[in-house]
């Protein structure tokens, strides 16, 4: 799935969701939070947009499959820009 920063300095962001632990989330945008370096962020200064990322893409997360940092970018330019 997709997130929107809706605090913080990187307010209006978006993000892929690489994984969840308790009330927070790990984010990446494929730019400056890389797939190695995600984001910590708090799950409620998130919108969450059910809008689904490729089909490789979740597959790759799902089964903890290497992604690389163009993917991300790749898949969130191509539904939000």
């Amino acid at each position: 799935m997709f997130a929107v920063s809706r605090a913080g300095h990187d307010a209006g962001n978006v993000y892929v969701i690489i994984r969840e632990m308790g009330g927070d989330v790990y984010l990446a945008d494929g730019d400056l939070k890389g797939i190695d370096n995600p984001k910590r962020k708090n799950r409620k200064h998130l919108q969450i947009i059910r809008k689904g990322a490729s089909v490789e893409l979740i597959g790759k997360l799902r089964n903890n499959q290497a992604v690389s940092n163009e993917e991300i970018k790749y898949t969130i330019k191509s539904r939000f820009k």
